[in-house]
Formats: C-alpha cells, structure tokens, sequence
C-alpha cells in the first residue's frame, strides 16, 4: 500500500473564515485603541517552518505558503507573498478581504507609507519582527505621520480560541561521528569570534545554529530536527542554553551541564535584564525586536550583525562531507527507484499527484534510515508544475496526464545529511516548445555546475550563469538559482546562497542547491536540481588566485527525452554523459536487475 507518514494533503487554508476573523481582529484593536496591525509569518526566531501553534497569517488570512505578511487596516488590507506564491495566494486568499501585493516589489513598508493615514496607530509584535523589520515599518509609519506601537500581548492570540499547543519535542544529542567536532570545540571558536568582534556575549536566536554550536537535534518543527531553544555564549564562561526541560532526558541533560549551564525559557529575559554595560551580538537575521529591547533598556549595548555560527556551519567539515555524500548515495538508489516506477506507471492515466508523493517517501524509507522529509514534496503535473511551491492536496490532487510534464522537488533528512533533488519528466511525448525550455534550463543548470572562479566569489556574481540561456530567449524564473543546505538541518540553510542578493562569498565545504527553472502559468513548469559542494579547483599554470569549483553531490538521471542535443556545445554534452556514468557507477551495484536496466537505458550516452 502507498502511503505518506512524513506529510499530509489536508487543505489546511481556512479561506472562508477569514473574513469574520478579520472582522474580530478589527474591533479587538479598537478596543486596544489600535488603527491597524502587522501580521508577519513567523514565530520568535523566524524559522522557515512554523509549529502550527505560530500560523497566525494562517489563521487569519488562509495563506499556507512559508513566506508573507498582512497588514489588516481600519478599511483595507494587505497580503504580501513573494513571487514563489503568487498563484497559491491568488487560490487561498478572499481578495474581497486581502488585496495581494508582492513582497519584494512592493513591501509592506512602501505599501504603508502610501496607505497610512496621519495620526494612526499601527500595532506590532516585536517578538515576531527582526529589529531591522521593525525599523522599517517604524520609519514608513513616521513618514506617513503615523506610529508605530509595540504590543506586550499579541491580539490574535486572544482570539484564537482553538489555537494548538507549542511543540514539545525530545532533544536528542548529535552523534560526534556524524557532527565532526565537539561542543566544547565549536563553543571555544565562537569564543574566539568573539574575542575578534570586542563582543561581551553572543546571543544565538537562530535554532539552528543552537543545534550545531551545542550538538543537539529536536523535533519541535515539522522536516527539520530543532528544538525551538536559545543560547547565550559570553566571551568568558559558560554557556547557557535556554529550553523546555521537559523535552531533556537525563541522559541529555546530563551530557549537555558538563559544559553549559542549561536553563529554563523563562529565564532568558530576566538574564538580558541583567546584561547592563556589556556589549550583546544579535543575529540581525532571527534576533527579535523585543530582545534588542530588552538589551538597550537595561543599559546594555545591543550590535546586531551576523551570527558567527551561521559561517562556521555552512562550511562543512570531513565528517559532515562525508555524511552528505552517503546521504545522497542512499538517496539517489530511492530515487532512481521512484523514476522507474514513475515511467511504468504514468501512461496508465491512473496515476494521481498523491500517489507519486506517497511512493517516492515510500521509496526513501524503504532505507531504514530516513528521518523526515526535508520540506513537502512538489509534486506538479502539467498547469499544477507551473506552481513554484506548489503542495498538492485532497482538493487539487490531479491525474498525472499522457504528454505532459510531471515536476518532482522533494528531500530527505538521514542523521547523517539532508538531501534536496528536483527533476522534470516527460509523460508522453512532449513538444518543441517543452523540450527548448527544458534544455535552455539545463544549459543554466550545467553553466553553474562546471562554475571554475576565484575564491571570494559571491553568489550573485554566478547567478546569471543559470540565466543566460533563457535571457536570450527573453525568459527568466522568479526566485534564487540555488541556496545552502544543512548537515541533518534546515534544507534552506544561510548565509550563502546563488541568487541575485547572494553577497556572501562561497567557501569550500559550503552545499548549495543548483536550481535554475522555467515556468509557464496554466500549462507547466520545469526545474532541475542538483546540491553541490564548493571545492578545490586546479590552478592553470600562472594562476594568480586561488580557484573552487563545485562536486556535483546529487545523483539521479536527467530525463533525455527532454533534451534537445542540437542546443548543447560538446562540453555540455559531455558533461551530461559523464554525470549519467558516475550515477550508473556509483548506484547501479545497489539496484535490482530490472531497475538497473531501467537506469542503464536512462543513462546511455546522448
């Protein structure tokens, strides 16, 4: 029986209760004497995946997607979403409630400075803002002539009457062969940081670079394994960990007080009231609002800036390398399992969206070892494939047709990597059109792949490499070509990243997605994925820098239906069937016999 365990196709938007919800939030901040509110999609360390305790822009407006805002005005109101969610918002949101904005053209701070009227009164929750996002929405507000207000409780709280739990996951410790360094290790190069930084204490917002520095895991957030805890590292000392005991064995707890002193939640507040004449680094990327208050009010000095931790993890060191190339090896046997059944199964006409979600998770954990999904699979046939985030649910589950296109996004978390893999096959015959677009996306794709550049490089510099083909046919995709990926972490892992904002430098040991796509609304999209690992490239004789590269870590086949090998120069070619090779090599000895003819037909030369 085909079946899911990791991920659900319930439509959880609850559209048509926003409106009377929006009525209720209204006159609760009129008795608060409030005009309007920001309602962000986040919790207090902006994590990327939400307990279902923290989904108040779900709750409020009937968006799902993983990024956006709404600000809910006396007579108007606002959904903001990226690109990646226009369509899913467009399909979720009563727009005679929320008009949609997008996030990066037009933001809530511009939105507001030419919707506010003077002398209003906007709330916000500086638990769920970063300090620079409050600035922002502080400094539209004055420009406007209004005001930007703090709340101590948030008001959609005291209206969500059936609002579930907060998680309560175990915290389970990091196995020092998979993590490749000590805590005690890790915590004395954070030390050492900073040392450099003239920092008295370095307090760390973001769950996962707890989870790394302190060598822990937890299930407190759906497809990634953190425990929503803080941590406070001084120059001098020890440090302090700040989480439900309750999700703490003895084993755990044990093993985490040889080196921290581990502390209640509560405890975090009163302990920054403590911190007067001392100089705190905050994350200006997870750091609340409110912390950068609670800092500067009692007389300390509040810097924020980039973690520390956040580089130190995105570099990945022997142990982690090595765990992530076994990961994708076991990761590539269930894919390649997945595309052979997929290929016999689709031309039946039967074959449903949710069906191939449940045997590609079926397939991963027929290894024994698979821990999670990293994120929900997208799973989109024809028009649906065009949906950059695209969830299939019980309401938009489609049959997978005869001569369209099936897009496939989907990842896995094993304790010893966290994989992420997209691929686009043909069902059917596919058309010219179908096929120039495929091969245009896959020039981008091996254009990055084969990137030879000089240590320093960002990724913004490389990010048109993935566009170029489809520039010249005056086509383009609407989000990043590749962002960091964790070591049995966040499958969106910063500070690096290949897009046209990524301005940190790639590293060797940094993974990154290699994801350049092409979408055409109504009818389907592509996208090819493949992680890389930045490495050592071999310097030509007079070579004034030193040069990296990337190492294909993915392995699965690309669908040669869909390539149009007049469009490819002899290099790409080549590289293609020397990445077919290397998959048949390294996977065929794992395959059963059938699967192993399916991959050796997939993979034959162009």
């Amino acid at each position: 029986m085909i079946e899911a365990r990791f991920q659900t196709f319930d439509d959880s938007s609850e559209r048509a209760a926003s409106a009377a919800r929006v009525a209720v939030l209204r006159a609760e901040l009129k008795r608060r004497g409030l005009d309007g509110f920001v309602v962000p999609r986040a919790d207090r360390q902006q994590n990327e995946y939400l307990p279902a305790s923290e989904e108040r822009l779900a709750w409020l407006t009937g968006f799902t997607g993983s990024a956006g805002a709404a600000i809910v005005l006396a007579e108007r109101a606002a959904l903001f979403v990226d690109g990646r969610y226009t369509v899913q918002a467009a399909a979720q949101v009563d727009a005679k409630v929320f008009a949609i904005e997008h996030l990066v053209e037009n933001p809530p701070d511009k939105w507001l400075e030419q919707n506010l009227k003077s002398d209003v009164k906007l709330g916000y929750d500086p638990w769920l803002h970063t300090a620079d996002n409050a600035e922002k929405l502080r400094n539209a507000c004055a420009n406007a002539g209004a005001a930007l207000v703090p709340v101590d409780d948030n008001p959609i709280d005291a209206l969500w009457s059936d609002r579930p739990a907060p998680p309560a996951g175990p915290v389970s410790l990091h196995d020092l062969k998979l993590a490749g360094e000590s805590a005690t290790d890790k915590l004395q190069r954070i030390r050492a940081e900073l040392a450099k930084l003239r920092a008295d204490l370095l307090l760390v917002s973001d769950p996962q670079n707890v989870a790394w520095a302190f060598n822990i895991r937890g299930a407190d957030v759906a497809h990634t394994p953190l425990a929503l805890a803080f941590a406070a590292v001084p120059r001098e000392g020890r440090p302090m960990l700040y989480v439900d005991g309750g999700k703490l064995d003895n084993r755990v707890r044990h093993a985490l007080e040889e080196f921290a002193d581990v502390r209640s939640p509560d405890d975090l507040v009163r302990d920054l009231r403590a911190l007067k004449d001392q100089t705190v680094r905050l994350d200006q990327a997870s750091a609340a609002d409110a912390l950068t208050r609670l800092i500067t009010n009692s007389g300390g000095k509040a810097v924020r800036a980039v973690d520390p931790i956040a580089l130190m993890k995105a570099t990945k060191n022997q142990a982690e390398i090595s765990g992530s190339r076994a990961a994708h090896k076991r990761d590539g046997v269930a894919m390649v399992r997945f595309l052979a059944w997929l290929e016999r199964e689709a031309l039946s006409g039967k074959l449903t969206e949710i069906d191939a979600v449940a045997a590609l998770e079926g397939f991963r954990r027929d290894s024994g070892v698979l821990k999670d999904v990293s994120f929900p699979t997208i799973a989109g046939s024809g028009p649906n494939g065009a949906i950059v985030h695209y969830r299939v649910t019980k309401g938009s589950n489609r049959t997978i047709g005869k001569n369209e296109l099936f897009l496939v996004d989907s990842g896995a978390q094993y304790e010893d990597g966290t994989t992420d893999i997209t691929r686009t096959v043909a069902v059917g015959a596919p058309t010219d059109e179908m096929r120039d677009r495929f091969t245009r996306v896959l020039k981008g794709h091996i254009a990055i792949a084969t990137a030879v550049f000089p240590e320093g490089t960002s990724g913004a510099q490389l990010d048109p490499l993935a566009r170029m083909a489809l520039w010249q046919a005056g086509l383009d995709f609407d989000h990043g070509t590749g962002h960091g990926v964790g070591s049995y972490l966040s499958v969106h892992e910063g500070p690096a990243r290949i897009s046209k904002l990524g301005t940190v430098a790639l590293k060797r040991g940094m993974i990154l997605s290699n994801e350049p796509g092409y979408y055409k609304a109504g009818a389907y999209g592509i996208r090819i994925e493949n992680l890389l690992l930045v490495i050592a490239a071999p310097a030509p004789q007079g070579a004034e820098k030193q040069l990296n590269a990337f190492e294909t870590l993915t392995l699965a086949p690309i669908d040669r239906r869909l390539i149009d090998t007049r469009m490819l120069n002899a290099k790409e070619r080549n590289w293609i069937d020397g990445y077919h090779a290397r998959v048949v090599e390294l996977l065929g000895p794992l395959l059963d016999a059938p699967t192993r003819a399916w991959l050796d037909a997939a993979a034959k030369p162009l």
